[in-house]
C-alpha cells in the first residue's frame, strides 16, 4: 500500500489541521494518511438497534436509545441534567461541556437518537456526554447516523478534550479511506489468496472500518491479521533461508573424547528431552552450516549439563567454547557446575568475570590465545577488547535478552576460524511457542520440556497478612529441620523510597521475629556493593545463615538446594513469569518445597488470576501462555527485550497462534520455492518486504 495519499500528512486530512495532527501524532503514532487507515478499530458497536429504555442498566457496553426529551435544566453552574422519555421508561442525560449548544438542540418535546455509555449515580442510571443525532436528520440514506456496526478507535483524554470523539475519528477514517483507497495495491499474490481463502487488501480495508455485516468484518479482520503475521514470519525466516544458502560453519564431526568421559562418568541418566536436544546440537554442528539455535527450558531442567556436553564436543573437534551469562552470580554458578562436569576430561575451564584479578586474567587471556584454555565462562568481560582466543567455535549465552545486540555482535568479531562460531542461545523464561517463533522466528529452537527424576515438586500456598504468625511458625519448624528459607520483597524502581522502607520494615520484623543467636539472617539488596552481595550470597549457599532477605536480585540463578522455602512478600507486585523463577529457586534437593505468595486483603481481578494460576501449576510454558494473555507480548519478561520485531496492528500473539502457524507453512511454502523471492509472481511479496518497518535486526549473527 504505498503511493502519493498514502503518505500524505495527516494534518492535510479534511477535519484535522495542525493542532489535531500534533496530538495525533504524539497521542496515537498516526503521521500519514495511509497510518490512519491502518489504526482499527478495537470494538464494534450495532448501531442498527435502539434498545428501549427499561431495558439499560449499568451493565450495558454502549447503547442507542430514541426518545423524547422530557425536560432539560442547569444543576449548579456546570452541570445540565436532560430527562428522556422513550415510552418504556425514563433515563437521565447528564452533560458537563458545551451547555449552551445541547440546551438550545436538545428543545422538550422532540425526538432524537442518544448514543453512549450507560453509568450509576446514587443509584440511578444516567448517560453522560451522548452522542445525539436528530431523527428528522436520518435521509433516505441514513448518512448522518451510522448504521449497522460502528468500530470505536483507541483514544485517550487528550484527544477527547480536542473534540477528537469517536464520531469524529469515524468521520476522519471514512475521509482517509477515500484518499487511500484508489491506490491501494495488493501485497499478497494471487497463489496465497487462493489457498488461504483471502479476500483481497481494498475490501479488507474498507470493511474492517465499515464493515457491511458480520461476515465482511470477519474476512476482513482474517485477511489483515494473516498479512500482518506472515509477513513478519517471512521477514524472519528469509533471513534464516538466506544464511542456511550462504552460511558456512565450522565443520565438527566428531563427538571427541571429553564428550564421552564426561558422558560415561555422569551419576544419573539424561531426561529422554536432555538426549533429543543433544541430538539436534549434533545434527546442526557435523551439517556444514552455522549452528543458531535456540534452547528453552524451565528452571533446573538441566540446560547447564547439555550447555557443558555441547561444548565439549567443540573441544574435541579442535576448538575452544565460550560460555556468556549476565550477572558474576550466574556466571560462578555455571563455572562451579561445568568444572565438576569436567573433573573426568582433563579438559581446562577458566573464570573470567569484571571482578577477576589483574595477574589472574593476565594468565586467562594468555590461556585463550594460546589455546590451552578449552572452555572461557565469563560476563560480558569476555567482549572487552583485550580478550583474544585461538579459535573460537562455539559461544553459548544464557539469558540472551539481558545482552544488548551491540555487545553480542562483539564477540563473534573474535572468531579466527574463518567462518562464524556456532551459537547456541539458552533461556530458563518459558517463552510460548508463538512468541518463540517470533522474537526468535529466525533460530532453530530446542525445548527440554522434562524435569531430571528425583526433582520434587514446590508446593505453592497462598496466605494473607493476618496469617503472618502462622508464617513465622512454620519457618521456625522447617529451620530446625535443617533447612533454609528465601524471603523476597519487591523492588520496582518506580517507588524506591517506598520499596526500601518496606524492604527494612520486613527485615526488622524478620529480625524481631528469628533473633540471633540461634537464627542467623542475611541480606542482599541493590543498594548492596559486589562485595557485600558476595559476601550475603556466599554465607547463605554455604548453610552458616538460615534466612536470605533479598529484593529480587536472586532471581537469576541462585542454587542452594538445602534451601526449601521461598517467601514472597507483595507477591500481588509480581508478574507471572517472575514468580515462577523466584518459585524455581527452591525444590533443588531431595527435600519436599514450599512457595509462600504473601498479599495483602485487596486484590485486584489480575493479580488475584495470577496468585491461583501460581497455586495451580508448575508448568512454565502453561504459565507463559496466561501470561502473554493477560498483559500482551510486547513486554512479556518484564525484560529490556523490545516487544516484536515489528508492530503488530490487529494480529495478537496471544489470541491468533493457529493464524500465526498457518502465516509460517506459508512463508515456508514460498521461501522452499523462491529464496531470494526474485520470481514475478512473488513481486507483491518483494515490493512490501523492502518497507523499512520489515528492517528486522539479524538475529542470528548477534544473538
Amino acid at each position: 500500500m504505498a503511493g502519493r495519499e498514502t503518505d500524505s500528512d495527516i494534518q492535510f486530512l479534511p477535519g484535522v489541521g495542525p493542532k489535531r495532527a500534533r496530538l495525533l501524532k504524539q497521542e496515537l503514532g498516526i503521521s500519514t494518511f495511509g497510518e490512519m487507515v491502518r489504526l482499527y478499530p478495537f470494538r464494534y458497536i450495532d448501531r442498527s438497534r435502539t434498545m428501549p429504555i427499561c431495558e439499560v442498566n449499568s451493565d450495558s457496553a454502549y447503547i442507542q436509545i430514541r426518545a423524547k426529551v422530557v425536560s432539560s435544566g442547569l444543576v449548579g453552574e456546570k452541570r445540565l441534567s436532560v430527562i428522556l422519555d422513550d415510552g418504556t421508561g425514563r433515563i437521565e442525560a447528564v452533560f458537563f461541556k458545551g451547555l449552551k449548544w445541547v440546551s438550545q438542540k436538545l428543545k422538550i418535546g422532540e425526538e432524537f437518537i442518544f448514543f453512549g455509555k450507560p453509568s450509576e449515580f446514587n443509584g440511578k442510571i444516567n448517560l453522560v456526554h451522548p452522542e445525539i443525532d436528530s431523527v428528522s436528520s436520518t435521509n433516505a440514506q441514513g448518512k448522518d447516523i451510522p448504521q449497522g456496526l460502528t468500530g470505536i478507535y483507541p483514544s485517550t483524554e487528550k484527544l477527547k478534550n480536542a473534540g477528537i470523539t469517536a464520531k469524529v475519528m469515524t468521520r476522519l477514517q471514512a475521509a482517509a479511506l477515500n484518499a487511500v483507497l484508489p491506490e491501494v495495491r495488493e501485497t499478497l499474490t494471487e497463489d496465497i489468496m487462493k489457498s488461504r481463502n483471502l479476500v483481497p487488501l481494498q475490501f479488507a480495508l474498507y470493511n474492517i472500518h465499515f464493515p457491511s455485516g458480520t461476515e465482511a468484518l470477519e474476512k476482513a479482520r482474517r485477511r489483515l491479521k494473516f498479512e500482518e503475521l506472515f509477513f513478519l514470519q517471512l521477514a524472519l525466516l528469509k533471513q534464516k533461508y538466506v544464511r542456511c544458502r550462504t552460511s558456512v560453519g565450522i565443520p565438527m564431526p566428531k563427538v571427541g573424547d571429553g564428550f564421552r568421559e564426561c558422558y560415561g562418568a555422569l551419576p544419573f541418566d539424561l531426561t529422554g528431552a536432555q538426549k533429543r536436544v543433544i541430538k539436534e546440537i549434533r545434527e546442526d554442528l557435523r551439517s556444514g552450516r552455522q549452528m543458531n539455535r535456540l534452547l528453552q527450558g524451565d528452571v533446573g531442567s538441566g540446560k547447564t549439563m547439555v550447555a557443558v556436553l555441547t561444548a565439549l564436543i567443540a573441544v574435541g573437534n579442535g576448538f575452544q567454547a565460550c560460555i556468556m551469562a549476565p550477572t558474576e552470580v550466574l556466571t560462578q554458578q555455571h563455572y562451579k557446575n561445568i568444572t565438576k562436569y569436567l573433573a573426568p576430561t582433563g579438559v581446562r575451564a577458566a573464570l573470567l568475570t569484571g571482578s577477576s584479578k589483574a595477574a589472574e586474567r593476565r594468565e586467562i587471556h594468555q590461556g585463550l590465545q594460546e589455546g590451552s584454555i578449552s572452555i572461557i565462562v565469563g560476563t560480558h568481560a569476555l567482549i572487552e577488547d583485550n580478550v583474544a582466543f585461538r579459535n573460537l567455535g562455539l559461544a553459548i549465552i544464557d539469558e540472551q535478552h539481558r545482552f544488548g545486540v551491540d555487545q553480542r555482535a562483539r564477540l563473534w568479531g573474535k572468531t579466527t576460524c574463518g567462518a562464524p562460531p556456532h551459537v547456541l542461545v539458552m533461556t530458563a523464561t518459558p517463552i510460548p511457542r508463538t512468541l518463540a517463533m517470533t522474537l526468535y522466528g529466525d533460530l532453530d529452537v530446542s525445548v527440554i520440556d522434562e524435569l531430571p527424576p528425583g526433582r520434587k515438586p514446590v508446593q505453592t500456598i497462598h496466605a494473607f497478612e493476618n496469617k503472618r504468625e502462622a508464617l513465622f511458625k512454620f519457618m521456625r519448624d522447617q529451620i530446625a529441620l535443617g533447612r533454609q528459607i528465601f524471603v523476597v520483597y519487591p523492588m520496582i524502581f518506580e517507588n524506591e523510597k517506598m520499596d526500601y522502607k518496606n524492604l527494612e520494615q520486613g527485615i526488622e520484623q524478620i529480625v524481631k521475629a528469628f533473633p540471633f543467636p540461634p537464627y542467623k539472617t542475611a541480606i542482599v539488596h541493590g543498594k548492596q556493593t559486589n562485595d557485600e552481595k558476595k559476601f550475603n550470597m556466599d554465607a547463605f549457599a554455604a548453610g552458616r545463615a538460615d534466612i536470605l532477605v533479598a529484593t529480587t536480585v536472586i532471581e537469576v540463578g541462585v542454587d542452594v538446594p538445602n534451601a526449601s522455602v521461598m517467601v514472597i512478600e507483595s507477591a500481588e507486585r509480581f508478574g507471572l513469569s517472575q514468580l515462577h523463577q523466584l518459585r524455581g529457586r527452591v525444590g533443588r534437593g531431595s527435600e519436599k518445597s514450599f512457595c509462600i505468595l504473601m498479599t495483602g486483603h485487596k486484590l485486584s481481578r489480575e493479580s488475584k488470576q495470577r496468585i491461583d494460576l501460581m497455586c495451580r501449576t508448575e508448568n512454565g510454558f502453561e504459565i507463559a501462555e496466561e501470561d502473554m494473555k493477560m498483559r500482551g507480548p510486547g513486554d512479556l519478561e518484564g525484560t529490556q527485550q523490545s516487544g516484536l520485531p515489528i508492530t503488530l496492528n490487529i494480529a495478537s500473539l496471544a489470541r491468533d497462534g493457529i493464524l500465526l502457524n498457518e502465516a509460517r507453512t506459508c512463508a515456508e511454502e514460498v521461501l522452499k520455492a523462491d529464496c531470494n523471492l526474485s520470481s514475478d509472481a512473488n513481486t507483491p511479496l518483494r515490493e512490501e518486504l523492502r518497507k523499512d518497518k520489515y528492517n528486522i535486526k539479524d538475529y542470528s549473527k548477534i544473538s
